[in-house]
């Protein structure tokens, strides 16, 4: 059988025209017959040799007049570097350099595909007009009619009479219309002018101007808006402005309206110094505050900074301050939360070798509700040094430190510490334990100042304490069966032995210590308290082991610790000024399980308990079902005894039962909620519900929140009893997917809304 049609291969040497008249003849079309082997203009280019500047044209049939016209019809293909085109028919005219194409038509390029009508591309000004088109971008959802569309010779886009919409094709959820839109290739954003937004077929909202991203690139430009009612606050609507400065610069302002409360500014401010160094400035401001009755203004100010200056120098730095202590509870900030309590200031710089390392520290807390103020650390020099296997792989390592407590109160007393410990450390680790034998030197000098005549502290104080530390672990395993399954079962005791000596530090003020709590693991830490001011004696024991079962893939599925401290001696220094020597001969029984108990079951939780008393002095239990990732339902239970009241400095117990949920109620509609109460005080401390709907172009969310205001005293309230104890607020969040809004809403910050964020109870090492 023989072939019938041949396909006619066309090169067109790239054409400039000159400004002035020429008479230089224009190239004529060069036309080459090839047998329709493949119609892959990949495999003619690299069969003949063409390059990016060089027009190909393939057709079935095609009709050439030299220096004139050329006709081609029959599948066209029209290709000029990384621009094609398809069409049932197309006109060259060599003379005008103008294509015109009709029938079927594509048109594609690195950036977008649009099928048309009608086409007319100027060759020589390398733009093209598309007539009756629709258009898809590339890498994004976004497509869209237009009654007119020209590519520009810097390949932007023009569309007249045009829609946009990132729904899937047949599905107009949403749908933008406009004049005009112009999308910038470079730049990456696109300008509407005279736009109308229609949900649902209906409009809804008309813009005489406004920018879109078409990529993640930043652009200046607003945000969208946000929506909220409280009892707090009253009404509420934010309309955040991005100006995107310089490329290492960008700013965001968000005026912020409250009904109650009056305008509400923030400004955060993010900047990046050289390659490896970022901060942010943040400013928030309200004037005149209409829901206290002094009408005080309220304000915030935040700077951060942290990076490498080199290959050895790190910066951080921190500093945050508010006009008074409710500022969280009251407004939404972007800083930080109504459950962040302490505003911590500190700046440093580290220098790192490979054996040893320096760092200069200062540091200021200020806690809020709190009358009594920490003392400031101005500075702290700290240098560390470490050397392995100096004798016999014995290691080697020096600690130290000096740091000047000031206060900011003038009456009260300061201090200077010097703290050095040298230490030997021998590490002995195999596959069956480990074995690790340490002794210490604690020498600490003090120099305190501005001491009262009736004190017990000291101006000058010498302090040297011995320490000895021995710590070692066995691990045993097995096979075994349970429940008709096989499984690899661990057994890894450990015990330790601490020596602590004994030194009066009554004569020592109270500077950054603070007690430690008695988890599992903190059972086998060498230090009862935070800080150097106190070192507590110790001649004790502690005892501990862990147990864990794996599957046959190697799955961990139950870990159960349990451990205790056995006194030989009592400590005989506290931090407490009152204290008496303590009588017990053991500490908290402490112990920690996590576990897979059936399928999608597991269980969490961690019990202290007091073996002189017989009371647990803190319990903890979480009960998760999770069938899969989006599908959640966890109940809890805390309780903690004698837990200091900040505010009132009395003793209170925390008991209160949760539950948690997250749960899709169809494929596009799901379920957040939570539920906290007091069992102590039988009330609701926290409720949030939310009903969020998500589609492929939008989401809607909507959410309900109850929860209990911590109410501090401060000077800007003169009426602190008439705060509401309780706030409740409805809260409404719309995201149009492609008009530049905050991304797709999700499971993960439903869940971490409120008091009681989620954390996933469980650690198995899987």
């Amino acid at each position: 059988m023989q072939i019938r049609y041949f396909l006619a291969l066309c090169l067109l040497p790239n054409i400039v025209l000159a400004d002035e008249p020429t008479t230089t003849p224009v190239p004529a079309l060069q036309c080459v017959v090839v047998p329709p082997v493949s119609r892959s203009f990949e495999d003619r280019a690299a069969l003949t040799g063409i390059s990016d500047d060089q027009i190909v044209i393939i057709s079935d049939q095609s009709t050439v007049a030299y220096n004139n016209q050329a006709e081609f019809s029959g599948d066209v293909s029209f290709s000029q570097g990384r621009r094609h085109i398809a069409a049932d028919n197309a006109v060259l005219d060599q003379k005008q350099q103008r294509l015109n194409a009709n029938g079927n038509l594509i048109f594609k390029d690195e950036l977008f595909t649009i099928t048309a009508n009608s086409l007319e591309a100027q060759m020589s000004a390398n733009n093209a007009t598309l007539k009756g088109a629709q258009y898809w971008l590339h890498g994004q959802q976004v497509h869209g009619d237009a009654e007119k569309l020209q590519i520009t010779s810097d390949n932007n886009l023009l569309l007249t009479k045009t829609n946009f919409t990132t729904c899937p094709p047949g599905d107009e959820s949403w749908l933008l219309e406009a004049e005009m839109i112009k999308i910038d290739s470079e730049e990456e954003w696109g300008e509407i002018w005279n736009a109308k937004l229609r949900i649902a077929n209906i409009p809804v909202l008309y813009i005489p101007y406004m920018t879109i991203p078409v990529s993640d690139k930043r652009k200046s430009g607003f945000l969208f808006p946000s929506f909220s009612t409280s009892t707090t606050n009253g009404v509420e609507i934010s309309t955040p402005y991005y100006w995107n400065i310089a490329p290492e610069f960008d700013l965001t302002f968000t005026p912020d309206y409250m009904s109650s409360r009056g305008l509400y500014t923030k400004t955060e401010f993010r900047y990046l110094a050289g390659e490896r160094q970022n901060g942010q400035v943040n400013f928030e401001y309200l004037g005149s505050d209409n829901k206290l009755t002094n009408n005080a203004n309220r304000y915030l100010y935040h700077w951060s900074h942290q990076g490498a200056v080199n290959d050895n120098w790190r910066v951080r730095a921190n500093y945050t301050d508010v006009s008074d202590n409710n500022y969280f509870n009251d407004l939404n900030s972007d800083v930080n939360q109504s459950t962040d309590n302490q505003l911590s200031r500190i700046g440093e710089a580290s220098y790192f070798e490979r054996d040893w390392d320096f760092n200069m520290r200062v540091q200021d807390i200020k806690v809020l509700g709190e009358d009594e103020k920490p003392y400031q650390v101005m500075p702290q020099l700290n240098f560390n040094y470490r050397s392995a296997d100096i004798i016999n792989s014995i290691d080697f390592r020096f600690n130290s430190e000096l740091t000047n407590f000031r206060h900011q109160d003038n009456e009260n007393n300061t201090a200077t510490r010097l703290h050095l410990v040298p230490s030997l450390i021998w590490p002995i680790q195999g596959p069956a334990g480990s074995f690790t034998s340490e002794v210490k030197l604690l020498q600490t000098q003090y120099w305190q100042q501005n001491i009262d005549d009736d004190s017990t502290l000291d101006d000058s104080i010498s302090r040297t304490i011995p320490q000895a530390r021995l710590h070692g672990q066995v691990n045993f395993e097995r096979a075994t069966q349970l429940f008709d399954e096989q499984y690899r079962q661990t057994l890894e005791p450990q015990i330790q032995y601490l020596y602590v000596g004994y030194e009066d530090q009554s004569n020592i003020g109270i500077y950054d210590t603070a007690q430690l709590q008695e988890d599992y693991y903190g059972l086998f830490r060498d230090r009862q308290y935070s800080g150097l001011d106190r070192v507590a004696d110790a001649n004790q024991f502690t005892l501990g082991f862990t147990t864990r079962l794996f599957d046959q893939t190697n799955r961990e599925k139950l870990k159960f610790s349990v451990g205790q401290i056995i006194y030989l001696e009592n400590s005989k220094v506290s931090i407490e000024d009152t204290y008496e020597e303590a009588t017990q001969s053991t500490s908290v029984l402490a112990a920690e399980l996590d576990a897979q108990l059936y399928n999608d079951w597991f269980v969490s939780g961690s019990v202290q308990h007091d073996t002189e008393t017989g009371k647990n002095k803190k319990n903890e239990v979480t009960l998760d079902y999770r069938p899969s990732n989006d599908r959640l339902l966890q109940l809890s239970y805390r309780y903690v005894p004698d837990l200091l009241n900040t505010n009132t400095n009395d003793q209170v117990d925390i008991s209160q039962a949760g539950v948690r949920a997250s749960w899709p109620i169809s494929d596009n509609l799901y379920f957040v909620g939570n539920f906290y109460y007091d069992l102590n005080e039988s009330r609701s401390i926290e409720t949030y519900t939310g009903v969020q709907y998500e589609s492929c172009c939008w989401a809607l969310r909507l959410s309900y929140h109850y929860r209990i205001k911590t109410n501090y005293d401060d000077d800007l309230s003169e009426t602190i009893d008439g705060r509401e104890e309780f706030e409740s607020g409805v809260y409404l969040n719309f995201v149009i997917k492609g008009l530049g809004g905050s991304g797709p809403l999700g499971v993960d910050d439903m869940l971490n809304e409120g008091l009681f964020n989620y954390r996933k109870p469980l650690y198995l090492r899987n």
